[in-house]
């Protein structure tokens, strides 16, 4: 008994351990951004949903919705898609409407192999900051 209860604490504790890894908002600058996706370096990944996506969104910059990567994540067919629209050899600079979901969508595209740096700044900072919205 003492031992169950011993491996279900370590397991607890290691799931802990593993949430303290997850992914943490890009420390590249805006400027940083903006030249690497300028020189085709890196794209950026909106992961807000459709609807959010149609009220605006930037210039340039692909839908994944954080919905759609949490659902098909591990579906051979989506990844494959994704691999061809987002690809792996780019730096993915993911964004939402306020930075939190930026950060879930890493740790899955993380998971996927990408260099992924999620931003902290939401779609309005990143219009104010001078990226273009898309016409």
């Amino acid at each position: 008994m003492k031992l169950a209860t011993g491996l279900l604490m370590m397991a607890a504790l290691l799931r802990f351990g593993a949430s303290a890894a997850a992914a943490e908002h890009t420390k590249d600058s805006l400027e940083k951004v903006k030249e690497s996706v300028g020189q085709k370096k890196a794209l950026v990944v909106d992961v807000r949903e459709q609807s959010e996506w149609d009220e605006g969104h930037l210039e340039g910059a692909r839908l994944v919705p954080l919905s759609t990567l949490k659902a098909d994540a591990k579906n051979k067919d989506f990844v494959e898609k994704l691999a061809r629209e987002v690809p792996k050899d780019k730096i993915v600079y993911c964004h939402c409407k306020a930075g939190r979901r930026a950060l879930t969508a890493a740790d899955i595209l993380k998971d996927l192999g990408y260099d992924v740096r999620p931003l902290k700044q939401g779609y309005q900072e990143l219009l104010d900051a001078g990226f273009p919205k898309a016409k």
